[in-house]
């Protein structure tokens, strides 16, 4: 794992509904979740995939961005992701 690596990500649950979190660990973090020991919101929606992140520099930036995408609609979120693909 790279040093000062911080990831604010979205994971699509089994039920169709969105997760964002922050994490330094991507891939341990989505493994977490996936064995039913991430947050609660996760726990009874596994298996989820992970379907976005961003890569921040410091853990202030990675949070505010969790923040905003927490703010938006179900469609303000996908614009969102979609937006980063391009």
């Amino acid at each position: 794992m790279e040093k000062n690596r911080h990831y604010f990500y979205v994971l699509k649950c089994k039920d169709g509904s969105y997760y964002a979190g922050y994490t330094n660990n991507l891939d341990r973090r989505v493994d977490t979740h996936n064995q039913g020991k991430g947050a609660k919101y996760t726990r009874g929606r596994t298996p989820v995939e992970l379907i976005y992140h961003e890569t921040f520099e410091s853990q202030t930036l990675a949070m505010q961005a969790e923040y905003q995408f927490k703010q938006l609609t179900r469609k303000q979120k996908q614009k969102w992701m979609e937006k980063e693909d391009k």
